[in-house]
């Protein structure tokens, strides 16, 4: 969600007339009277425009942004100056009715000196109200707004299960349901998830605050503020120690709370869970469109099927006695498998039921192979990142022909997923090395959210090449620690020529080069495979 403070800014705008979109500036220009009730209001709709957020009221200036990326990619879409145009940029014209709500009914600003937790939490609950204002006065006005929850909203939004964040989620959902913008349908896996979180007892309070907010005079700066020190106070936090607004721990994963925004902003967008996660990876995470490219080699090819042939010989070694079906003797009959196939021959289809049960010797079950590679893409890795780039391939191809799950995620400035669960690519894509760590902790939470690393009966692993010199080495030994308590196998290479810090709770080998590595880690997968 963005930030709802910046929805109303008595800072100064950046955005410019963009003359592509002047016609719907105009012609937004002159409907906000009909939204508004005033006269004064002018509308700048450009791309970028909103100050950050999709849109921004500026009440100085007596102007509203609406970011033209929200509308479409390019003007022609509809024609602004006629009434179905709203059908066909309805998040577009829903964001222009929130920045109207706001220039109707939130006249008061933060009084100076306020704590910026007791701000925050008074434009969280100006959401809900000045929404429920508009909807009051134009009622037909709803149908836009529920369209602008999902420009807003945002999985980041509530990142770890901490009461902070649940009322978070709480003050820009559950309070949409009392302000008559969504429904109680609408917010259910919501509302669970907050209530595992929080409580009943304190969600009830919590709701006690935002229905008062609701009741609050358009100029009520005061009694907003005093509210939102009664929501800090319900949820344990002293306004007078905390000043500032809580921020999540960069070492905890993400729970519940971000599992259900992402269910419900699939469901608003008409896409499965899988789905909307999919499109979130390929707008977050995907790698950048100037990285290299090359085909395989030859010996590269070899790499693969020799990798999946050892996962194979892995899972099926020691064949013990086992039981299978047959659809021909000799065996045991299976009584009521011999009349459905006997049916299904009366019917004219080809028999699928298998009527014999064979004993014969069969492998023993072995858990899926699920491998997560991280690579450090900072600068002091340059020699490393060649080599891994084909081994990202080579470990993709191997996953293909055998029972295995891969994914190769590097991470530096950015966090970029070279090969997804399941992909197969046809070409090598090289990672550049250069900058820094930060984004370690990131790329561990993709790496679960992609192959489940924390839960499941899968055999999971996580293999990390970095000389551990990381940005925030805390939260990655949490998020490892984490890992490892969960039962997911932390295997850690480091140069040898290049010592840095060394993690608890993962099995720590130095390499001597970039070869080394790439073998290390399949030599690895391979033992845990036999071990199982």
């Amino acid at each position: 969600m963005s930030d709802p403070s910046t929805h109303r800014s008595t800072g100064r705008p950046t955005a410019t007339v963009d003359d592509a979109w002047k016609p719907w500036s105009q012609a937004w220009t002159k409907h906000i009277k009909t939204l508004t009730g005033r006269t004064d209001l002018h509308v700048l709709v450009a791309p970028g425009a909103g100050g950050g957020a999709p849109e921004c009221f500026y009440p100085q200036l007596r102007r509203i942004e609406v970011d033209a990326n929200y509308i479409a990619d390019t003007p022609d879409i509809a024609d602004p100056r006629r009434a179905a145009h709203k059908q066909t940029v309805p998040t577009g014209y829903g964001l222009l009715v929130h920045g109207a709500a706001h220039a109707a009914h939130s006249h008061w600003t933060t009084p100076p000196g306020t704590p910026p937790i007791l701000a925050h939490v008074a434009d969280l609950l100006e959401e809900s109200r000045a929404e429920g204002k508009q909807r009051q006065r134009r009622r037909a006005d709803r149908r836009w707004l529920r369209h602008t929850v999902t420009a807003l909203l945002d999985p980041g939004t509530a990142p770890v299960d901490d009461a902070w964040h649940a009322g978070t989620l709480a003050a820009l959902l559950l309070a949409r349901v009392d302000a008559r913008i969504l429904t109680s349908k609408d917010v259910r896996a919501v509302r669970a998830a907050v209530i595992g979180v929080l409580g009943r007892q304190r969600l009830k309070a919590l709701r006690e605050i935002w229905q008062h907010a609701h009741t609050v005079d358009d100029t009520g700066a005061d009694t907003m503020i005093e509210l939102a020190r009664r929501w800090c106070q319900a949820l344990d936090i002293d306004p007078g120690q905390q000043h500032t607004v809580p921020a999540a721990d960069p070492g905890q994963f993400p729970g519940q709370l971000a599992q259900a925004i992402a269910d419900y902003l699939a469901a608003a967008y008409g896409l499965t869970p899988s789905q909307y996660a999919a499109r979130i990876l390929q707008h977050r995470h995907s790698p950048p469109k100037d990285w290299q490219r090359s085909d395989p080699t030859e010996q590269q090819r070899r790499a693969a099927r020799d990798l999946a042939a050892r996962i194979t010989r892995a899972r099926i070694r020691n064949p013990e006695p086992g039981v299978r079906p047959s659809l021909i003797p000799p065996g045991r009959l299976r009584t009521r498998h011999a009349i459905a196939a006997d049916a299904q021959t009366a019917r004219g289809q080809r028999p699928t039921a298998a009527p014999w049960q064979q004993r014969t010797q069969l492998p023993p079950p072995k858990p899926t192979l699920h491998l997560a590679i991280l690579v450090d893409l900072s600068g002091s890795m340059t020699k490393y990142a060649d080599e891994l780039s084909s081994a990202a391939w080579i470990f993709a191809h191997a996953a293909r022909r055998s029972e295995a799950v891969t994914t190769t995620i590097g991470f530096g400035s950015h966090t970029s997923v070279l090969v997804a669960p399941g992909a197969r690519p046809q070409q090598i894509l090289h990672m550049p090395t250069g900058g820094g760590t930060v984004t370690f902790p990131e790329a561990v939470k993709v790496a679960d959210r992609l192959l489940d690393l924390r839960h499941g009966r899968t055999l999971r692993m996580l293999a990390v090449v970095s000389d551990g010199k990381l940005a925030d080495v805390a939260a990655g030994q949490k998020l490892i620690t984490t890992l490892h308590r969960a039962g997911c196998a932390v295997l850690w290479l480091q140069p040898d020529d290049l010592p840095g810090y060394t993690f608890t709770d993962t099995t720590t080998l130095t390499v001597a080069d970039p070869a080394d590595s790439v073998t290390q880690i399949a030599d690895a997968a391979i033992a845990a495979l036999k071990q199982t």
